[in-house]
């Protein structure tokens, strides 16, 4: 006699989400202004413009860029201004900050363009493993516009969940 298999979590109400299916494909790249600067302290505004003007900025074609400053130099903000104004007409997003600034950034756009309203009265779980960087707090404001709606939020996966909330009766 044949026994058969059944996938419980397939034929549960469980709603999955994997914060993966929304990340943002595109190049992540830096640009760092510690190049800019002379002798690593000041930046002079007449070299800066002219290479802001002389630079080839079509290499941040389609990518997410950062941009910062990795040494400890003052740089006024407008220095940051005119390098976005270059690389903007190039990149689908400029930031100020690290990469992880950047990426944390991106799911927030991302997640304030989600219809929650498809996770009412649902019980949910967040998926945790990923092969794809997800901020912590891609997590945390998910999780936030999510509770309002979800009967129930787990974490992890459907074998092995974190219960985080539930629903009020």
């Amino acid at each position: 006699m044949e026994q058969k298999i059944e996938n419980k979590v397939a034929n549960s109400s469980l709603v999955s989400v994997d914060l993966k299916d929304y990340y943002a494909q595109g190049k992540r790249v830096s640009y760092d202004l510690k190049q800019n600067l002379f002798q690593d302290i000041v930046l002079k505004e007449k070299e800066y413009r002219g290479h802001i003007k002389g630079y080839d900025w079509s290499q941040f074609k389609d990518c997410y860029v950062a941009i910062h400053c990795s040494v400890d130099a003052i740089i006024p903000s407008w220095a940051y201004l005119l390098l976005t104004l270059a690389i903007q007409p190039f990149a689908k997003k400029v930031v100020h900050g690290s990469i992880s600034d950047l990426e944390v950034l991106i799911f927030e756009e991302i997640i304030d363009g989600i219809d929650f309203s498809v996770f009412q009265d649902q019980r949910v779980i967040i998926k945790g493993c990923s092969d794809v960087y997800i901020p912590n707090q891609a997590y945390v404001k998910f999780v936030s516009k999510l509770q309002p709606l979800a009967k129930s939020i787990m974490f992890g996966e459907a074998c092995s969940t974190v219960p985080l909330y539930k629903q009020k009766k």
